[in-house]
């Protein structure tokens, strides 16, 4: 498998956690980003706190609406009113669990096969995408608005 290594780091996020995903806190380096980690009430836990999928869910929906931008110029398909959703599935796999992604995209004012092509080139530019391309399962949903 060929690795994505970027030519150049511009940013890099730093996040420090601690006590797992039951009862813990995640802070960023730069204290913007200062979460109570818990986990759901459907893996028995509170879910009083924000879980490692939703942080996953909000990441990769609002890097693929990015990508989306870059797609569409591409294709000159305005896409700045489009919304993406993200659902990242937690569940048992193995000795261990995993993840799964679906991606809903919304696109007002295009037909769904335009919406289509725009999402499916998007998959192939979003560096999260790339990040767990052959690892995760993903499921893309592109909706003509």
């Amino acid at each position: 498998m060929s690795e994505n290594n970027p030519s150049k780091i511009v940013y890099t996020a730093s996040v420090t956690s601690s006590g797992g995903r039951k009862a813990g806190r995640a802070v960023s380096s730069d204290g913007v980003l200062d979460v109570s980690m818990t986990a759901p009430k459907e893996t028995g836990g509170p879910g009083t706190g924000t879980n490692p999928e939703q942080l996953f869910a909000a990441g990769y929906a609002t890097c693929f609406t990015g990508a989306l931008g870059l797609a569409g110029k591409e294709q000159d398909v305005d896409t700045s009113a489009a919304e993406v959703r993200a659902d990242i599935g937690f569940g048992p796999e193995g000795e261990s669990y995993a993840i799964t992604a679906e991606l809903t995209v919304r696109i007002p004012g295009v037909d769904q096969a335009t919406a289509q092509r725009v999402v499916e080139r998007t998959h192939e530019l979003c560096p999260y995408s790339k990040a767990i391309r052959g690892n995760v399962p993903v499921t893309l949903v592109a909706v003509a608005g």
